[in-house]
């Protein structure tokens, strides 16, 4: 677990190394995003209510992968602060200021 600098703003980065693959995300107090262990359509459907900040980067292995990145998917609640799919992990970091 590490802080990381984005534009001057700080979020906390986590790598954990599992066997054959690596679980990352970096977050803020407001949501996160992360590898593809992320289940988007569970936070949307099943966890709705909670309204999680989230999206989801695919084949990224690194945090500076992740941060560059496009959004394969985004959780309802990110749609809402104009996070889409397609933008790149850092620039919807930093749209959860």
């Amino acid at each position: 677990m590490n802080p990381i600098q984005i534009e001057e703003q700080t979020f906390i980065a986590v790598t954990l190394k599992l066997p054959k693959t690596n679980f990352m995300a970096v977050m803020n107090d407001t949501g996160y995003i992360m590898c593809g262990a992320l289940d988007v359509a569970l936070l949307n459907e099943k966890l709705k209510e909670r309204k999680i900040v989230a999206g989801r980067a695919v084949g990224v292995r690194t945090i500076e992968q992740l941060l560059d990145a496009p959004l394969e998917s985004v959780t309802l609640a990110a749609e809402e602060l104009g996070i889409t799919p397609g933008m790149r992990g850092k620039d919807a970091l930093l749209k959860m200021i």
